[in-house]
């Protein structure tokens, strides 16, 4: 990914000379080896973070890639694991953001189809309650609950104030709880619960 993300980057005339401003084995910070490692650490939560706030595999894809070339293309100082994941997830956050204002991502995901096997109906119903969230509430969520960032991470990666974080995240809380009540009732038959 290296070598494909320079190469692009030098056909785009975003770096000039790659060459000459600075080593390549040393780009932000690291050597080959350990973008490798951190490649591996961070190259599943993203996609799968993209893929949740998206919606879309092509769109993800698209992303994935755009995000990491970005990140090795910028002439950053050095940083630790957890400012690289952050600053990684913070270019991938913008440029869904982008692809928003486009209009290339939609505003609501499409619910799953209904499965019938009854050991997936906890996780049909959650696909289908978190498909409804706005991709604002479904970006702070997936951040929070899966990927375990604290709310000053969350700060940093989405550009939002931390103090509004907290009630934000209630929200989505809130309006996902009620979507997971709405289908076990719907999947249920009853009108009332």
């Amino acid at each position: 990914m290296l070598d494909e993300c320079q190469t692009r980057s030098e056909k785009l005339g975003v770096l000039g000379d790659v060459t000459a401003s600075r080593p390549r084995p040393q780009t932000i910070g690291m050597t080959e080896d350990a973008f490798a490692v951190f490649y591996e650490r961070t190259a599943r939560p993203l996609w799968a973070y993209l893929l949740r706030v998206s919606g879309d595999r092509d769109i993800s894809d698209d992303l994935f890639q755009e995000s990491y070339c970005r990140m090795l293309s910028a002439n950053l100082p050095t940083m630790d694991a957890v400012e690289r994941k952050s600053y990684l997830f913070r270019i991938a956050t913008n440029l869904l953001r982008d692809r928003w204002r486009r209009g290339q991502v939609a505003n609501r995901l499409t619910a799953p189809t209904e499965s019938y096997e009854e050991n997936v109906e906890s996780r049909t119903d959650l696909r289908r309650a978190f498909a409804e969230l706005k991709p604002r509430e479904r970006q702070l969520l997936w951040l929070a609950y899966v990927e375990g960032n604290s709310h000053e991470d969350i700060g940093g990666i989405t550009g939002l104030r931390v103090s509004s974080i907290r009630l934000l995240l209630f929200r989505a809380r809130k309006k996902l709880a009620g979507g997971l009540l709405l289908h076990r009732t719907q999947w249920s038959g009853k009108e009332d619960v």
